[in-house]
């Protein structure tokens, strides 16, 4: 089985968007909670344009309270992104190159430039008992490097994936994405995966073997305005079996 883990931050989004506390995120997790989501996702920007620090601590303390729910803090890893892991030990921390004005993550880690720091911040989530999980392109030559890092699994970006099942030319790109999995397991590292992921693209790449994890929001959050979040949720925990 795949985890599914639901990103809160579009529920955020919506909530601020108003100014008032509407939709209340931490309500909405444990509707997603009642609905057997096996975890939950943040990623608290910079400018906290979605989900907040708050949030985070917030939400952190309810999956304290239901200990089968896991609960992943992803983001870019400043001095106060770490600080925030520090004070909220989430399960899972998935490191993420953002720059703060970013619209949306939309690249993997260039190891090659960064190789030496996310060694040390492997360690120092190691040292606070979280896992760590780093956020990739499906490349041989970044999968190699993460396998040095010390981290415990990767997060494969599934954006060209998606865009190719859209155009139903999916099969050389889901074989690249089959490729980069068995080699970070071959490396001893866990493979999660996330962007874009949807209804109708999800099932065909659960086909490569062992994905542990699958991280989804935007696409989730438009569905369930269509056909209902208990629905929805139903579905996804279906392809995920």
């Amino acid at each position: 089985m795949t985890a599914l883990s639901v990103n809160l931050n579009k529920i955020a989004l919506l909530r601020n968007s108003r100014g008032r506390d509407y939709p209340n995120v931490l309500a909405y997790a444990e509707k997603l909670i009642g609905l057997q989501v096996h975890g939950l996702t943040v990623h608290p920007r910079q400018d906290e344009r979605h989900a907040t620090r708050q949030d985070t601590r917030d939400l952190a303390e309810l999956c304290r309270q239901h200990p089968a729910v896991e609960f992943n803090v992803e983001g870019y890893p400043s001095a106060e992104f770490m600080a925030l892991i520090a004070e909220t030990c989430p399960d899972q921390c998935t490191l993420v190159p953002d720059a703060p004005d970013q619209l949306t993550s939309d690249h993997g880690w260039d190891l090659t430039q960064h190789l030496a720091w996310v060694t040390e911040l492997a360690a120092e989530l190691k040292s606070l008992g979280v896992r760590s999980s780093l956020f990739l392109d499906p490349q041989e030559d970044q999968i190699r490097l993460a396998g040095t890092t010390g981290v415990d699994r990767i997060e494969l970006y599934t954006e060209s994936y998606a865009l190719a099942h859209a155009q139903g030319e999916h099969a050389a790109v889901l074989a690249r994405y089959a490729a980069a999995a068995q080699l970070a397991q071959e490396l001893g590292l866990g493979v999660n995966a996330g962007h874009d992921l949807d209804l109708h693209n999800l099932a065909d790449f659960l086909t490569i073997p062992h994905i542990l994890e699958v991280s989804i929001g935007h696409a989730l959050t438009v569905e369930s305005l269509e056909y209902g979040v208990a629905e929805v949720i139903a579905r996804y925990l279906k392809i995920c079996a």
